[in-house]
């Protein structure tokens, strides 16, 4: 069978209208683009996105770069977890709007990346921002995400939907289980997900510290790469910790990393804590200051560590007893 002739159809870029590239989360989460949040099982991916759609119900976020300017509506798809046992409790944790919060209806047929009915609801919820967790769920029976041919074709999809409606898609990823530290070779299977998403995001373990873990850019396609994040995974669920000293390499490597300053800070204190229980305050700055670490810092720590300084014969000591190590 002769296969169908394709009219050839040009665009003039001189016919196309500039525009500016929209951000939910600057400069992580584009709006009308697709993300990638990926990470190993159990690192926290759906926590961080559970969050960040907690937040942005009730038209905030955890910084300046991720405030909108009034609470939006979230369709937060999932295949793993369930509704009432997990789903709803974690968000309630999180402080959420759930009227503002969506799921569409699965039990008559499961949802896939290309179904009809994405669109449908992200107009009728008046979505700004749609994730599907995990992706690998969504693939569509019969669709093999390590085929490059299969795994463009469907994102490609999803991103038009994405800029068509100028909706944010976030799609949630395990990785895969192969060796190096090459975070896109470590996807979701092709290459090609990570070639058609706009912005990918490592979510990992940070060595040596159970509870935190990192929110890395390893891919940006619109601006300049955002710093590395952190947060922690506390008894309050979840606390948001901001910049953090860290690389990819040492997230995927197992690497204890050099830290952030005020976290330098504090293990610095910590160690002086256990040479001696006093120390002049003018001595642990300058000793600091060798390290690395300014004035400012050493004294967020102090504050942060519960450290108490005293004034003896007209000089401050700090009393490192206090020091909550």
């Amino acid at each position: 069978m002769e296969e169908q002739k394709i009219e050839l159809k040009m665009i003039n870029m001189a016919d196309i209208m500039a525009s500016q590239v929209d951000w939910l989360w600057y400069p992580f989460i584009p709006y009308g683009k697709l993300t990638i949040i990926q990470g190993d099982p159990g690192d926290g991916k759906s926590t961080l996105i559970l969050n960040i759609a907690a937040r942005l119900s009730k038209g905030e976020g955890f910084e300046e770069d991720m405030t909108p300017m009034e609470p939006m509506n979230v369709i937060y798809q999932t295949a793993e977890d369930g509704l009432a046992d997990t789903v709803k409790p974690r968000l309630e944790l999180a402080g959420a709007d759930c009227s503002r919060i969506s799921i569409i209806d699965e039990s008559e047929k499961s949802i896939s990346m290309v179904d009809e009915r994405l669109e449908e609801a992200i107009v009728r919820q008046k979505a700004k921002l749609l994730i599907l967790d995990p992706i690998q769920a969504y693939l569509g029976g019969g669709t093999d995400m390590n085929r490059a041919n299969e795994a463009r074709d469907m994102t490609k999809k999803l991103g038009a939907l994405a800029e068509k409606t100028g909706c944010a898609i976030v799609l949630i990823g395990h990785m895969n289980k192969a060796g190096g530290n090459k975070a896109a070779y470590r996807g979701m299977g092709s290459i090609d997900f990570f070639a058609v998403a706009r912005s990918v995001i490592l979510v990992g373990r940070i060595e040596g510290q159970d509870n935190m873990r990192a929110v890395i850019q390893i891919k940006n396609n619109l601006a300049a790469f955002g710093h590395a994040k952190a947060f922690e995974l506390c008894e309050e669920g979840f606390r948001w910790c901001g910049d953090y000293e860290i690389t990819a390499d040492e997230v995927l490597g197992g690497i204890i990393p050099k830290g952030s300053k005020l976290e330098q800070a504090k293990q610095f204190l910590r160690e002086l804590s256990g040479e001696n229980v006093k120390i002049l305050s003018t001595e642990i700055i300058e000793q600091a200051k060798q390290e690395g670490i300014s004035k400012r810092t050493l004294e967020t720590a102090k504050s942060e560590l519960g450290i108490n300084a005293k004034k003896v014969n007209n000089s401050w000591y700090w009393d490192l007893r206090n020091d909550e190590a």
